[in-house]
């Protein structure tokens, strides 16, 4: 069941969001490998306003690939899933309870959305249920929204790559734990935004 997840994962009581309320969320996984065959073995997000919940995902019955390189680097052992991990059905449904209808995004879309089409597909579910984004982009367009009144519009893009150059060179490596990876790119759009707001003032005071 889920409730243990939330204990050991989060420091804040979750629940989810209105729904009438459209949110950003940063997701992450971590996984078996880079195989075809991999398949998601953890799966943590944030809420815009910084609520979080994680995931460690039992193995379906036909998920049999392992890489020990990978478990060298998330540090999730085959046999804590099999002993500690949800059912992959009900981290699924949870998740499509939660997070339909929101704004999804990753760090690497490519890979976090063939996991959780992955998590998905091996619940019945149809794979395009829950879709991502990337999330450099999401953030990139949000500071955009905020210093497109204030820049003009030949200095808009220049200012734009100032911040994310600068924020990116700020950055530590990923942990590759998937809650503190979500959180990774929250705090990032949190930097950024806050950034174009300071810019966007100070040009607005000129």
């Amino acid at each position: 069941m889920y409730a243990e997840s939330h204990a050991i994962a989060s420091r804040k009581p979750i629940a989810p969001p209105a729904h009438c309320i459209t949110m950003l969320v940063f997701l992450d996984f971590e996984a078996s490998s880079l195989a075809d065959r991999s398949y998601p073995v953890e799966v943590g997000w944030v809420w815009e306003d910084g609520r979080e919940e994680a995931h460690l995902i039992r193995p379906a019955p036909r998920w049999t690939d392992w890489d020990m390189q990978a478990e060298a680097i998330h540090g999730i052992s085959r046999s804590e899933l099999e002993d500690r991990g949800e059912d992959h059905a009900e981290v699924a449904r949870r998740m499509v309870e939660v997070l339909s209808g929101h704004d999804l995004c990753a760090s690497a879309p490519s890979w976090d959305g063939k996991w959780m089409s992955a998590l998905l597909r091996a619940a019945d579910i149809p794979r395009h249920t829950l879709r991502l984004r990337d999330s450099d982009d999401v953030i990139a367009e949000a500071a955009r929204a905020i210093l497109k009144p204030h820049c003009a519009a030949d200095r808009l893009e220049q200012t734009l790559e100032s911040i994310l150059t600068l924020d990116d060179l700020s950055e530590g490596p990923p942990a590759h734990r998937a809650l503190d990876d979500a959180r990774g790119e929250w705090r990032k759009w949190q930097r950024v935004m806050k950034r174009a707001q300071e810019i966007g003032q100070a040009q607005a005071g000129a």
